[in-house]
């Protein structure tokens, strides 16, 4: 059966824009559809291929008509065509949503990263430039998003139907997935994981806006700190300055420009410091020892939030120079933001 191409884009449109389908609101929104109405296809066909053989055998070989039953030899190429066929067709799905996966869970380099953290029964969105959000998601159009989840509890899955995003939110570690919104609007955000009492009360919104309208609500809506100054404070306020602060005698190693770097470990062990391994170095210090230093980082496992966390992650990453280290060790206030220094990346 031949369908035209200007039918096959009417049904798609049709299917999306009903009660059926959700809106497609994303740049990949289509690539899932596509494969989506393939296998609904293939399976559609299957269906009606099985059962119109069914009928037929079923007709002609009635017991009215062949009373008793006849040896029928088997068919080489009928069992080849029946086994080939269906495997092309795996092998074909199989290749297809492997090549979208990867596509959906490696974010573009130029993404723009917003935490996200899951908790019994909410969801809180914080913005590299402070901006913090409960059941809320604001983001522009036609800029890759990047979301960098965590539970602070039990599992949960994180789901925006009209983008075609899912991913599950875990306890003690990140996971990310991306999106590039096209369409302006309000979409719902869902927790597809059953993770309590109130489940089906862990909804929220994603409100798309146009990048001048994302400029002006993020202007709106800052705090005056960004994660990265959050991270700054607390990182002085820990006393962590005084073990990194850069200097030849210094009892841990150097921070600036670590992030996005390979260190080797005291194991012999090379490991790329990325969020998770700046995360995970905070909580189980003694498993990540740099090689030439001493394990002597006390574990922060139960003193500081998944928001703590996440605020200094974000100052080691953007911190490109010690400038600000030792500024914050030589000062007896740790609240006072050391002024900015021409090597760092203004967060």
């Amino acid at each position: 059966m031949h369908i035209s191409p200007v039918l096959w884009e009417f049904l798609v449109k049709w299917l999306t824009a009903s009660a059926l389908f959700p809106r497609e609101a994303s740049t990949i929104a289509p690539y899932m559809d596509a494969l989506y109405f393939f296998l609904l296809a293939m399976t559609v066909v299957g269906l009606l291929l099985v059962g119109a053989i069914l009928v037929t055998f079923s007709m002609r070989y009635r017991k009215s008509v062949h009373p008793v039953a006849t040896q029928i030899e088997g068919s080489t190429l009928l069992e080849a065509t029946w086994t080939i066929i269906p495997l092309a067709i795996f092998l074909v799905t199989f290749v297809w949503g492997a090549l979208l996966y990867f596509r959906i869970y490696n974010p573009p380099v130029n993404s723009m990263n917003i935490y996200i953290v899951g908790k019994q029964w909410m969801w809180k969105a914080e913005h590299p430039g402070g901006q913090h959000e409960i059941d809320a998601l604001h983001v522009p159009t036609g800029r890759p998003i990047q979301l960098t989840m965590i539970s602070q509890d039990v599992f949960h899955s994180f789901s925006i139907p009209d983008f075609r995003v899912k991913r599950e939110v875990i306890p003690g570690r990140y996971s990310t997935v991306w999106f590039e919104a096209t369409t302006p609007g309000t979409y719902h955000i869902f927790c597809t994981q059953y993770c309590g009492t109130n489940h089906s009360a862990m909804i929220g919104e994603v409100t798309v806006l146009s990048p001048a309208d994302y400029e002006k609500w993020t202007e709106e809506s800052t705090s005056g700190m960004s994660l990265a100054q959050n991270g700054e404070r607390l990182f002085a306020s820990m006393g962590c300055n005084a073990c990194h602060s850069g200097n030849a005698a210094a009892r841990g190693p150097s921070l600036s420009g670590v992030y996005g770097s390979k260190l080797r470990l005291t194991n012999g062990q090379e490991v790329l410091v990325n969020d998770a391994y700046l995360r995970d170095s905070i909580l189980n210090p003694s498993q990540h020892i740099t090689a030439g230093y001493a394990p002597i980082m006390p574990t922060y496992q139960g003193q500081i939030s998944e928001d703590g966390l996440i605020d200094l992650v974000e100052y080691v990453k953007a911190l490109k120079t010690n400038y600000r280290v030792q500024q914050t060790l030589t000062t007896s206030q740790s609240d006072q933001a050391a002024p900015p220094a021409s090597g760092m990346v203004k967060p």
